[in-house]
């Protein structure tokens, strides 16, 4: 491959030569994809005078054409207006904030340029990834940081090059105080799962941090869900954000969501039979706890299928064992707690599991979106008991969507591609 261009002397594409033939691009993806991924303008990635080098990190990711979210948020977010945006679980939001803060950033500058923010440590290191990968070519250095890791090797790193920090809160805000990070020149700042980062745990870190920031800054915030605590964060640090609203519908075009009525003794037995019956390439179920996550993975083991588990109060080397392990395809089932719901992209995951029916929508629609990314198709089974009918109920109202009741067979047209 031909040497990317130094950074600082970085070109925007453009000019009609036909240098992406010297990429080593990955096959194109041929699986059937649903219309909230495909339903753009017909927008390419040179529509927005990116510079080459970030074009040749998109192109060698694999990406062909930005998706709807992409074409609504990435034009906006180069101009440096705040941004709120919504849209569903697995549609491209990740590449959507990443593109414009790298093409954004000045890598002759020695200072932290840009922050992302996000609730869990695994979506930490999946974001700084991308980020990475999209970068390659620009000579960027992106850093991650989150609590539960070394704080002096985190203290070690800012005292070299860092341009864009991706970080949970908490151990931002540690850094930021200690005026290791230093966030006076940062511009930049994006949330994403921001309804989670605007929670009441969250909410007071993230307010300090801006405080860090220069008054005049970009924030961009993005989620699937937006509840009453992002308008009133809106209304105190946003400044006539550009709004962009891709959810009309709730839930997930693509995934195809059925219940099973159980009683609870009954739950390990119906879960056996969908594994004997379902084509599963990759699946997550989902407790409501800590123990019974542990509980129900012994369970799934001794009926002799493959299974990890991943839980918060898990030891952070642990988790980032168990996340690692999963993703590269080392075993087929998940059981997880509501940890796992946030952002977490897993291409072969085709099977989501509620054995415990969540209390809410909010957490069913990020649970049932681990599957079906990327407009590609899912299956989500829920397991009911008579208890848990009034909120079945309840949450297809919310959501404007219908969960049947489970046929003697599921086609498997349904969710295999």
């Amino acid at each position: 491959m031909a040497q990317a261009a130094q950074p600082v002397q970085a070109s925007h594409a453009g000019g009609g030569e036909d240098w992406k033939k010297q990429l080593k691009l990955p096959p194109k993806d041929q699986r059937v994809k649903t219309e909230d991924v495909t339903a753009t303008k017909g927008n390419e990635f040179e529509d927005y005078f990116l510079k080459r080098e970030l074009l040749m990190g998109i192109y060698e990711k694999g990406f062909e054409r930005p998706s709807p979210i992409q074409e609504e948020s990435i034009p906006i977010a180069l101009t440096g207006r705040d941004i709120l945006a919504r849209a569903k679980n697995g549609t491209g939001k990740t590449a959507a904030f990443t593109i414009p803060t790298l093409e954004r950033l000045d890598t002759s500058r020695n200072e932290i340029q840009a922050v992302i923010l996000v609730p869990t440590r695994e979506l930490a290191l999946q974001t700084s990834q991308v980020a990475k990968e999209l970068g390659k070519h620009l000579g960027v250095e992106v850093m991650v940081t989150t609590g539960g890791t070394s704080l002096r090797d985190d203290i070690m790193r800012l005292y070299a090059t860092v341009h864009m920090v991706v970080a949970t809160p908490g151990r931002l805000l540690d850094l930021a105080g200690k005026g290791v990070a230093k966030l006076q020149n940062c511009k930049m700042l994006v949330m994403d799962e921001a309804d989670k980062l605007l929670s009441e745990e969250f909410q007071p870190i993230i307010e300090q941090l801006i405080g860090f920031l220069p008054p005049e800054r970009q924030i961009c915030l993005y989620s699937a869900t937006f509840p009453v605590t992002v308008k009133q964060f809106k209304e105190k640090f946003l400044k006539k954000p550009f709004i962009v609203n891709l959810m009309e519908e709730l839930t997930l075009k693509g995934i195809t969501q059925y219940y099973a009525f159980v009683e609870e003794k009954q739950k390990v037995h119906c879960l056996n039979t969908l594994f004997s019956k379902l084509q599963i390439n990759q699946s997550i179920i989902f407790c409501n706890s800590v123990n019974r996550v542990e509980l129900l993975a012994k369970k799934i083991t001794e009926l002799g299928y493959s299974c990890f588990y991943i839980h918060a109060k898990m030891l952070q080397s642990h988790r980032n064992r168990v996340f690692h392990d999963f993703r590269n395809g080392n075993c087929r089932n998940l059981v997880s707690s509501d940890l796992f719901t946030r952002g977490i992209d897993i291409q072969a995951v085709n099977v989501v599991i509620n054995f415990d029916f969540p209390r809410n929508s909010e957490t069913y629609l990020h649970r049932v979106g681990r599957s079906g990314r990327f407009g590609h198709l899912g299956l989500a089974v829920n397991l009911i008991t008579y208890e848990d009918r009034f909120n079945l109920y309840r949450i297809e109202q919310e959501l404007g969507t219908e969960i049947k009741p489970i046929p003697p067979t599921i086609e498997k047209s349904l969710y295999c591609t």
